[in-house]
């Protein structure tokens, strides 16, 4: 049994996806985005925004993201259609929910190549022919915009390829991106592991920089950013052989597997630090001006072979990764477009079954964010929180499909789900919280301008299925976001010097705020009959090949 959307009619274009992908194909895209430019820097980012307690913000973020995969994989299963995190909230609320979650699902996946890219060119700092690519400060230079445009390009091409093609590019360069990772944390246990790291008094004990820096490490430092990317199984549902089978497998395993080879790094990371590159704290860790935190680390242990290794797989981690996310992207812009959102010419797609325009979109997009976000850090804070506003939306659409679609067939069913699916949602604005202000404003004017492009489309009929937007069910969406701004402002994650949350009371209030909105949102969902309308593109058929 497949999944089923219509193709082209006779002598327009096609607007068929070709099912290619097995069990191991949509593992190793999940895995494959989760293993990234996220191992390359985030241990050390993390150790410096909370020195070992890092420790803490990985086991937060763990729980906090296996917790939304775990929602998706139930979505999934239900619903295995091209672009899923796009479509769930469209199926469960309409018009004007669906439009802005899907706004959010293509910003944040739009954007993580160009960070992908950044990490590659961070690493190459490490030869001489690649100096004039960036500045000391991180941000790019001239001709580090011109590389990077040429490797935002390469992306796309290899993309027209074809997905078949793609994934066994993908599939290869995965299993040296999970391999790589372990040789490192294996090599490093067993040559250079020194537990009294952990409490060191010179670096200022176990949690230097107390409950703070633990929380604003879960999503400034990069963790949050390194354990995205299980979802890429569900936005590729519409190539896959077995869908109902295979995404919530697929789903599920990416993530666990994910989190323990990261939570292993930090560890192992932390025990091999010598003393002296923490000697004058955590905050300033001296690596001789070597680039690269674990390629530095072995060169400065005297493991000039890892070091050598790592330095390739600085290329092949970030590559595969952005490689993975600009196939997401098209077909998130499908997703959209099948939903009424987007021009319907988002949905044609060459002979090799690729979304042509989505891709060239992805790629002009890409570069641009090369400008306003040019250094690696600011754009995963900024990813990060578009990430967040993404996974927000299965979470609400999850609890109303539980409440009116009881009886839909669910490959898997998600144990708990009543009170996962709450969690979820709690810490997913959280995370939201945790990005500060600087982040989020800059993501509310990125909102703004989706909804401008959303509205033109709309208002020049560049869709002829132009869905209702169904007000009503959308109705608490503002004030969530709304409300959410004001707590990250008025926090201690914010600008004022005398802000009215504490770092404590800010979860408070936002734990409130969410569970308010989560029964407000399940409230007022649509009736039945017209989820089951919207759904009613989701037609199971056999599978008969392509």
């Amino acid at each position: 049994m497949a999944v089923h959307e219509a193709a082209g009619g006779a002598g327009q274009p096609s607007t068929h996806l070709r099912r290619d992908i097995g069990l191991i194909g949509l593992l190793w895209a999940s895995e494959g985005s989760i293993i990234g430019s996220g191992w390359l820097y985030s241990a050390q980012k993390a150790l410096v925004a909370a020195g070992p307690a890092a420790l803490i913000s990985w086991g937060i973020a763990a729980v906090a993201i296996i917790a939304l995969a775990f929602v998706h994989a139930e979505l999934g299963g239900m619903f295995p259609v091209a672009g899923g995190t796009a479509r769930y909230p469209h199926y469960a609320f309409g018009g004007a929910a669906g439009a802005s979650f899907g706004w959010f699902t293509w910003l944040q996946a739009v954007t993580v190549p160009p960070i992908e890219v950044q990490a590659m060119i961070g690493y190459a700092q490490h030869y001489t022919w690649a100096d004039s690519w960036q500045h000391k400060d991180g941000t790019l230079t001239g001709y580090g915009e011109l590389v990077a445009i040429l490797l935002m390009a390469l992306f796309t091409a290899v993309n027209f390829l074809g997905i078949q093609k793609l994934a066994a590019v993908n599939n290869a360069a995965t299993w040296w991106k999970v391999g790589v990772p372990l040789l490192t944390i294996f090599v490093l246990a067993f040559t250079h592991f020194h537990s009294e790291n952990f409490t060191a008094a010179s670096g200022g004990g176990f949690m230097p920089f107390g409950a703070h820096g633990i929380m604003s490490a879960v999503s400034t430092s990069g963790i949050i950013f390194a354990l995205l990317g299980f979802e890429q199984a569900i936005q590729l549902a519409g190539e896959s052989r077995n869908p109902k089978r295979d995404i919530p497998r697929a789903t599920i395993l990416s993530i666990l597997i994910g989190a323990a080879i990261y939570i292993m790094l930090q560890v192992v990371f932390i025990a091999a630090l010598p003393a002296a590159t923490y000697a004058a704290g955590w905050a300033h860790l001296d690596y001789k001006n070597i680039s690269g935190p674990f390629a530095g680390l072995a060169t400065l242990v005297g493991l000039g072979w890892l070091a050598t290794v790592l330095y390739i797989d600085a290329i092949i981690s970030p590559g595969g990764t952005g490689l993975i996310y600009t196939t997401s992207t098209s077909r998130i812009t499908y997703g959209l477009s099948k939903n009424g959102y987007v021009p319907v010419q988002y949905e044609h797609v060459t002979k090799r079954g690729v979304p042509w325009l989505g891709m060239l979109t992805a790629f002009v997009v890409g570069c641009v964010c090369f400008l306003p976000f040019p250094s690696w850090q600011q754009l995963v804070s900024f990813i990060t929180s578009a990430s967040v506003l993404m996974y927000a939306g299965a979470p609400l659409a999850f609890g109303v499909f539980r409440e009116k679609l009881p009886d839909l067939e669910r490959p898997y069913r998600l144990a708990g789900g009543e009170v996962l699916s709450p969690f979820a949602f709690i810490v997913a604005n959280f995370i939201i919280l945790w990005a500060g202000w600087e982040t989020d404003w800059r993501l509310g004017i990125a909102i703004v301008i989706g909804y401008a492009v959303l509205a033109l489309s709309r208002a020049f009929r560049l869709n002829p299925r132009h869905p209702p937007m169904e007000w009503r069910s959308a109705q608490w969406l503002l004030p969530y976001l709304l409300v959410m701004g004001i707590i990250v402002r008025t926090s201690a994650f914010g600008p004022m010097k005398d802000p009215w949350f504490t770092e404590w009371t800010s979860l408070i209030a936002v734990a409130v705020v969410s569970l308010v909105v989560y029964y407000w949102a399940r409230a007022v969902a649509l009736p039945v009959e017209r989820i089951r309308a919207h759904v009613a593109d989701v037609e199971i058929v056999d599978a008969g090949g392509h």
